[in-house]
């Protein structure tokens, strides 16, 4: 019989009585060097350091009648190798028992006194990780660290991205003698070091209702600089059909109020708004804050030169090129030519160039054009004011 044990913080005193029976009637010991070291009494003196799948299957292979214990820190069932070796051991045909042990996130929320039923549980270890993209989706989020991610690390990112006033509490050593708890905001912990064996939860304020598309033309900061109006931006949003993980690029960026709405629909993914326009900048700087759309980079500089460094896009908004409008859709069909790609037009010389460009790239061009007209009142009447025609240009391959 193999038996695949959660050893818990990696104290005897965290085996669950099932574990501890199996392990003091185990032939055989595998698993990490830390583990084997705090082995309870009563357990045979034949053990391994081994925990890579590859070395545990020789091991078995070399001794197949003998009652086998395979440890894990934490529990089986969260982010633990156990998965992965309970898979190739059943396919191969051995007899195999999992034995559950106390994950990191119940060792933390039994130190703090509180219940985890609502954390979202993330991995950062050995992991791909976007703290930023799971703290905005979540209000309280449990990451477990390890490797280049420590509470530091990914503190630095969230204060980097303006979440730095998050409530943080680290879990050093959960469950042995050496135990410690640490409170403080994000922007405070990511300057300090802490134990390899550490877990991370992060809890935010509320942020403010994300109504998306269309928000209200007065929900945005303003000055001089244009601004896609209401109607427009809920079209384009439709046209480029935003999904949760995408990364976007708004072109062009003006006041920022397409580059917010793309934030806010794309909660879980990135979102570049691309602007030369000092005064536009400072708007667009304004309206992230003031939206909480901490997932908006701002990229000071002019396209097509200013999109070279950026992660390739799934769907991409242009509101303006300064008379670079072939460049700037070559620059774009280069990074992804299959990208959603949605472009906004005033003047009809600017659609002739953005038809002929997506024309000359292979795509067909269809173009919208979007009259929209508002009520003003004149003593008791309400006359209709129209603004200016707009037209968004898409294209498709043929």
């Amino acid at each position: 019989m193999i038996s695949l044990i959660g050893m818990g913080s990696g104290c005897p005193e965290s085996l669950t009585g099932q574990g501890l029976a199996a392990l003091q009637g185990a032939g055989l010991i595998l698993g990490a060097k830390r583990l084997l070291e705090h082995l309870p009494a009563g357990c045979t003196d034949h053990c391994k350091a081994v925990y890579k799948p590859e070395d545990i299957l020789a091991c078995l292979a070399a001794q197949p009648d003998t009652d086998t214990a395979i440890l894990y820190s934490g529990d089986t069932g969260f982010y633990s190798g156990a998965a992965k070796l309970l898979s190739l051991l059943r396919a191969m045909g051995y007899s195999v028992r999992v034995l559950p042990g106390l994950s990191s996130v119940q060792l933390l929320a039994a130190a703090v006194g509180r219940p985890w039923q609502d954390w979202k549980l993330v991995s950062a270890h050995g992991r791909a990780c976007d703290p930023v993209a799971e703290v905005l989706a979540h209000p309280q989020v449990f990451f477990l660290t390890g490797g280049g991610d420590t509470p530091a690390t990914l503190c630095a990112k969230l204060t980097a991205a303006g979440l730095g006033a998050a409530h943080t509490l680290v879990g050093e050593n959960l469950g042995t003698p050496a135990e410690a708890i640490r409170f403080g905001l994000a922007r405070e912990l990511a300057a300090q070091s802490f134990a390899p064996l550490s877990v991370l939860l992060i809890e935010r304020e509320a942020l403010p209702p994300r109504r998306t598309p269309g928000l209200p033309d007065d929900a945005f900061i303003r000055g001089a600089v244009p601004m896609t109006k209401q109607e427009v931006r809920a079209a384009a949003l439709a046209k480029l059909a935003v999904t949760p993980t995408d990364t976007l690029w708004d072109v062009g960026a003006g006041t920022g109020s397409v580059s917010v709405e793309l934030a806010l629909a794309a909660h879980a993914g990135r979102v570049y708004a691309v602007e030369c326009d000092p005064k536009a900048c400072a708007l667009i700087e304004k309206n992230r804050e003031k939206f909480a759309a901490y997932n908006l980079t701002l990229i000071e500089g002019k396209a097509p030169e200013a999109l070279d460094a950026l992660p390739t896009p799934d769907a991409v908004f242009i509101g303006g090129t300064k008379g670079n409008m072939d460049a700037v859709i070559n620059a774009v069909l280069h990074k992804n030519p299959a990208v959603r790609l949605c472009i906004a037009a005033i003047a009809l010389e600017t659609l002739s160039v953005a038809v002929a460009a997506l024309t000359a790239h292979g795509l067909a061009a269809e173009v919208t054009q979007i009259s929209v007209s508002r009520t003003k009142t004149a003593g008791s009447l309400h006359l209709l004011m129209a603004n200016n025609p707009v037209f968004l240009i898409t294209g498709a391959r043929t």
